[in-house]
């Protein structure tokens, strides 16, 4: 039984499957694309810190509290958004929507989840158990950010690119200046991204009063996504510089404005659909850098030393 068959009208309560299937919707498991774009900064992150050498456990806390963070971050945003998923097309069939699975419910999921990633936290230094504090009044606090700014964006991006900072001082017990422009660098990506995903829900978040980059900008979306696509590709350039990378890296960087350029393609009339491929697209757009700086860092080890 699917879950809008349940809202339908079966009176019964669900079965166990039922409900953990519920469960597996409301943190995205069964949508990955979240785990990636919180991923791929971390990754970025770690290779910097570790000059191509990241100690492998550090690299598997960071892997399994992307998953953990980026789970908590759903269950938190479907309970502020439970009062909104309902009237939008792309999201009434959520388990809050439906009513399969509870507020309450959603928050400890989100608090669990929150405990679990911080217990992992704890196998780091002090100073990275610290920041991780922050991680988590941020993915806390950013659902609820639509209601009040047309940026929430701005919020996303500081808590998705928030594993920057905490990968650098897991690794090196310090955060370089070049790591402050990479995190601002994945700030801006998220303010990309979530525009690119805004804009499926344009005419659907203007009915119910939702706030975005995408109904801010307006008729100039397109032309706002492209100038922050120019300006993230730069500082992703002066990281590259700063760190020491060779040509491979900015080969990456190369491969990623191609990307950029697609999604620009995918977004020209606005289509939600196609803005829905561009925002997938990202996922392609980190993975292009990743690669990259991993690869340069197999080609010039004198580097990394």
């Amino acid at each position: 039984m699917s879950l809008p068959e349940i809202k339908l009208g079966n009176p019964r309560a669900p079965s166990w499957r039922e409900r953990l299937d519920a469960y597996v919707r409301l943190v995205r498991l069964h949508k990955p694309i979240g785990i990636f774009l919180l991923m791929w900064p971390s990754l970025w992150a770690l290779w910097l810190a570790g000059q191509g050498h990241p100690p492998w456990g550090v690299v598997l806390i960071f892997i399994a509290g992307v998953v953990l963070m980026r789970s908590a971050g759903c269950a938190i945003n479907d309970y502020a958004d439970r009062d909104f998923d309902g009237h939008v097309e792309r999201t009434n069939a959520r388990p809050l929507a439906l009513g399969i699975i509870s507020p309450a419910e959603a928050v400890a999921v989100f608090v669990v989840l929150c405990l679990a990633a911080f217990a992992l936290v704890l196998m780091l230094n002090w100073q990275t158990v610290a920041l991780s504090v922050v991680a988590v009044v941020l993915a806390a606090i950013y659902p609820f950010m639509k209601r009040y700014t047309h940026f929430p964006q701005l919020f996303l991006g500081a808590a998705f690119g928030w594993a920057v900072p905490m990968a650098f001082m897991a690794i090196q017990e310090g955060i370089p200046g070049f790591a402050w422009v990479l995190f601002a660098a994945t700030v801006i990506w998220a303010l990309i991204y979530d525009t690119q995903y805004a804009m499926v829900d344009r005419d659907d978040d203007l009915k119910i009063g939702i706030k975005s980059t995408a109904i801010l900008f307006g008729r100039y979306d397109r032309l706002i996504v492209g100038l922050l696509q120019l300006l993230m590709l730069a500082m992703l350039a002066w990281v590259g510089t700063a760190a020491g990378r060779g040509w491979v890296y900015f080969a990456g960087l190369g491969a990623a404005t191609l990307l950029a350029l697609y999604q620009q393609w995918l977004i020209r009339d606005r289509e939600p659909q196609r803005c829905f491929v561009a925002f997938l697209n990202n996922n392609y757009f980190g993975m292009a850098i990743f690669l990259g700086l991993v690869l340069d860092y197999l080609v010039h080890p004198a580097a990394a030393g």
